[in-house]
């Protein structure tokens, strides 16, 4: 086909994006940002992962002042995977060093009247030494789990000794069944992380917005393509789909590699879960490319009011956290999922993913309605822009 039978607007198009790809400097940035994130994810998610796992692995070593006082309890400890050390005896101090330097995650330490309370049946104290802001947490709630089972097997010998059923003291039982899932519990936190990944959609066509139709105007190469015979719709139309093919291309690229590896990872072990197959995924990004011609045409709309190039980034700069605000808002409240949430663009796309996330049934409206608001939003922002397009004191810049 003939470059005079192509549409006018795909002729703008091509050329703003021939352009914009001969800037190897500035798409590098973009697909950096655009990898950086998914990236950045995966690896802190499977530091999380190697730290939750590493108990089970390689066992728990704590310090045991006194550990001969009670060899029940070492007994114990030793079938838990939790192996003893016996430093001797320690000062607060030198408790307090051992635990900073992070060589144990708990140190207990047995009173010297241990064994004669413990022969007296009075209560036999056990100190349980720790440092709140290590990491190690969970190892130190196992040690405490332990410890909790030996005082209660203690406790039901003593009362049978005494030919009372240990049974007394329970007098209610309580069983507790937890109907959620790995995919449940961790949608809400799934849902914050993941709505980060709908940012290239306002990043990756910004710089292209900016410089096509701002750029161009302080250039004064603007005023040479509104005297080509072409309408105004079919100018700021062929600039709209330069920056949101942009847009679109790095919101797939970030959403797959995203999906790729929370798909690799083995985030079962800590409790989470990504149910999404590569067709939900395809369902998500088709209902997000509205998403991509609204960003575009509310860069373009934008950037085409501000007085100058360097007016136009700040502005575009600020109004690009703006979709953000919602997200963050249901996420701080705690928000149930709401129909209303499907009518704000960006949210309704977070919303979505969340919903997805949690491996139940979506259904058709959310799709319907995620797709329809920005594409409704997208219309007014490219209106708008032809409209500004018309005027010569925006091409004059007066």
């Amino acid at each position: 086909m003939s470059s005079t039978m192509k549409p006018k607007f795909l002729i703008v198009f091509l050329k703003e994006l021939r352009e914009t790809l001969r800037e190897k400097r500035t798409l590098g940035l973009l697909a950096l940002f655009t990898l950086m994130y998914p990236v950045m994810l995966g690896y802190l998610l499977n530091q999380e992962i190697t730290r939750a796992t590493k108990p089970e692995r390689d066992g728990i070593e704590i310090a045991v002042i006194g550990a001969s006082k009670a060899p029940t309890l070492i007994s114990q400890l030793r079938q838990r995977n939790i192996t003893v050390k016996d430093p001797g005896p320690l000062d607060e101090a030198a408790i307090t060093a051992l635990l900073q330097a992070r060589t144990y995650p708990a140190v207990l330490r047995l009173s010297d009247k241990f064994t004669d309370n413990y022969a007296a049946m009075r209560p036999a104290r056990i100190e349980l030494w720790y440092d709140s802001a290590d990491e190690n947490g969970k190892r130190r709630r196992d040690v405490e789990d332990v410890l909790e089972a030996y005082g209660a097997n203690v406790a039901s010998a003593r009362l049978l000794a005494h030919g009372v059923s240990p049974a007394t003291l329970a007098p209610i039982q309580v069983q507790r069944f937890d109907t959620g899932t790995n995919a449940s519990r961790s949608a809400l936190l799934i849902g914050s992380i993941l709505g980060v990944l709908f940012l290239p959609v306002f990043i990756c066509g910004m710089s292209t917005a900016v410089d096509s139709t701002a750029g161009e105007r302080e250039r004064r190469s603007m005023e040479v393509l509104m005297a080509q015979p072409i309408r105004a719709w079919e100018l700021v139309v062929g600039k709209w789909l330069t920056a949101a093919f942009l847009a679109v291309t790095g919101l797939l690229l970030e959403l797959a590699l995203a999906h790729a590896i929370l798909s690799w990872l083995p985030l079962e072990e800590i409790g989470m879960s990504w149910s999404l197959s590569w067709v939900d995924l395809a369902l998500v990004c088709l209902a997000s490319i509205p998403l991509c011609l609204f960003a575009a045409g509310l860069q373009v709309a934008l950037a085409m009011n501000a007085k100058s190039f360097k007016e136009a980034q700040s502005v575009l700069s600020f109004v690009m956290l703006v979709p953000l605000i919602p997200g963050v808002v249901v996420s701080m409240m705690e928000l149930k999922t709401a129909t209303w949430m499907y009518l704000v663009p960006m949210l309704s796309n977070q919303t979505l993913l969340r919903e997805m996330a949690k491996g139940g049934e979506v259904g058709a409206l959310p799709f319907v309605l995620t797709f329809a608001c920005s594409a409704l939003g997208a219309l007014v922002a490219v209106g708008f822009a032809s409209w500004r397009m018309k005027s010569e004191r925006y091409v004059l810049s007066v």
